[in-house]
């Protein structure tokens, strides 16, 4: 039986493991090379736990143009991109090219919505999917097929199924977009209905099952200042549910492909990451 697909969140890897790791860890050419270092152990330890039958990278823009058209301040505040991080963004698809796996970057979607594409063409064919990522919002694809690899700052990656959704979140993974539009989602610039977190979100649609159902039962809102957050915001909250919910890049599936051991070596040595290359060189075992 073929392993996995696993799909990665490639921009959510590099910021973190740039994050993580001191940019004094440098190449040859005296440039750091900590945000490489650190997405290629954080994927490799997956792919040494789980033995997937191909492994995809996705990229895409930080704001897809239509998410920022229905909601300006998607991603606004978010801040430049750290001078130590561009040049290892711009080498990333050289450099894990060399391990033979593919890169998928989409010019108008997000890595969220490459992967989440992935995971349905993978769930069609029969196979089951891993998605490797730091965005909760990818906890909307958690099913039987998929599983959602958590990765937070400094601690173990949490495997995110559709029970550990329900615990997390007190919904089922298909209410996440409409969990985001409701209670909001501060790394992404959306505010969410005035006045809701979690649990008052949570319990809206347990009750009225979606947004819309949500929005349809707000006039009989005994509480006065949600009814009047719920009204008020309609149109909005619907445009946060568009935006927190996955588009379909239209990608097909890929093909069984391993790990190319000897050219990754040589890529990471490349890159004076000598450690690395030695742990991946299978001359060396």
């Amino acid at each position: 039986m073929p392993g996995p697909l696993l799909a990665v969140d490639l921009p959510s890897m590099l910021y973190r493991a740039f994050y993580a790791l001191p940019d004094s860890i440098k190449g040859a050419d005296g440039n750091p090379v900590n945000a490489l270092l650190g997405a290629a152990n954080l994927i490799l330890q997956e792919v040494g736990e789980h033995d997937p039958r191909a492994v995809v990278l996705c990229m895409g823009p930080d704001a897809a143009a239509y998410r920022v058209d229905l909601y300006p301040a998607y991603h606004a505040a978010r801040p430049e991109m750290p001078e130590g991080l561009v040049g290892q963004w711009a080498d990333a698809p050289r450099f894990f090219g060399a391990f033979g796996w593919t890169m998928a970057v989409h010019d108008s979607l997000e890595a969220d919505d490459l992967l989440g594409s992935y995971a349905r063409v993978e769930s069609k064919a029969g196979g089951s999917t891993l998605l490797m990522t730091g965005d909760r919002d990818m906890f909307q694809c958690a099913s039987d097929a998929v599983t959602v690899l958590y990765v937070s700052t400094g601690k173990k990656i949490a495997h995110v199924t559709p029970a550990e959704v329900e615990r997390r979140y007190g919904v089922r993974p298909d209410q996440v977009p409409d969990f985001i539009a409701l209670r909001g989602d501060p790394s992404d610039g959306l505010p969410g209905a005035k006045g809701v977190g979690e649990k008052t979100a949570a319990g809206l649609l347990r009750k009225h099952d979606s947004l819309e159902g949500v929005l349809e039962a707000a006039i009989r809102e005994p509480r006065p200042a949600l009814r009047t957050a719920l009204l008020g915001s309609a149109d909005e909250l619907r445009a946060f549910r568009e935006i927190a919910t996955l588009q379909d890049a239209k990608v097909g599936r890929p093909r069984n492909k391993r790990t190319d051991w000897k050219s990754a070596a040589t890529a990471a040595r490349e890159r004076g990451m000598n450690r690395l290359a030695e742990r991946l060189d299978p001359a060396k075992g």
